[in-house]
């Protein structure tokens, strides 16, 4: 699948033809050696990038795999939550069989990852990432901690707001989509060159929703953020 980009920033767009190499985003230091300089050569996509065994992704329904918070000996530090929503297609029709996974810091803003060494603590019970298959409806549950900001040295005091990385797969490699969900009401997204990569009102469909009727009550708040794949409500991915 390919989207055209929003003029200056390189950020996907889901409603216009095709518009390559992405542009750079100034704001976004790292993006002036990531976009490519020269015009992208297209290839035929090869068999294996565009078929699969139907069902590649069932051995991955097991609950502790998308339960983050009881992936070891005890429960992690910080306000749990639970992230849940539907993957869908363009007409907004469920598409089941998708492998979701997700990534993030843990509550004090650090990643369980050896490059991640600024001072935050680690937390021995979490390790911060999680899959699960969406069903026949579309749909997929994980319940975490909600991650906290991390400073990102893009500019001087920069901290990047609180977030959780998708990525979704279909039954082959060619079929994956990348993207970052934010939280509402988060001062830190306005000043966040990534998320301001996409002007809005775009960049809204970046952001969770807060959902009381799905969270538990004495437990965990519930935030609702579906994953639409393509078509002129598609989630905004990472090219």
């Amino acid at each position: 699948m390919t989207r055209a980009k929003y003029p200056n920033t390189g950020a996907l767009r889901p409603d216009d033809p095709a518009i390559e190499p992405p542009l750079p985003h100034p704001a976004y230091k790292s993006t002036a050696l990531r976009s490519p300089q020269q015009p992208l050569v297209t290839l035929p996509h090869e068999p294996a990038a565009s078929s699969g065994p139907a069902h590649v992704w069932e051995s991955m329904r097991a609950a502790q795999i998308s339960d983050l918070t009881g992936q070891h000996s005890g429960p992690p530090l910080g306000q749990r939550i639970i992230i849940y929503g539907c993957v869908l297609d363009e007409r907004r029709h469920p598409v089941s069989g998708a492998l979701v996974e997700i990534w993030q810091a843990n509550a004090a803003g650090r990643y369980a990852h050896q490059a991640d060494q600024w001072d935050a603590p680690l937390d021995p019970n979490f390790t911060g990432s999680g899959r699960a298959v969406s069903g026949a409806d579309g749909a997929y549950r994980f319940v975490t901690v909600r991650p906290g900001a991390y400073p990102w040295g893009n500019h001087h005091n920069a901290w990047r707001p609180a977030h959780i990385h998708f990525s979704v797969c279909g039954p082959a490699i060619g079929t994956r989509l990348v993207t970052q969900m934010y939280f509402p009401d988060d001062p830190l997204l306005e000043l966040d060159p990534i998320a301001n990569a996409i002007p809005m009102p775009y960049r809204q469909r970046l952001v969770a929703r807060l959902d009381l009727s799905a969270s538990e009550p004495d437990w965990a708040l519930a935030y609702r953020f579906d994953l639409v794949l393509r078509g002129s409500d598609a989630t905004p991915v990472e090219d």
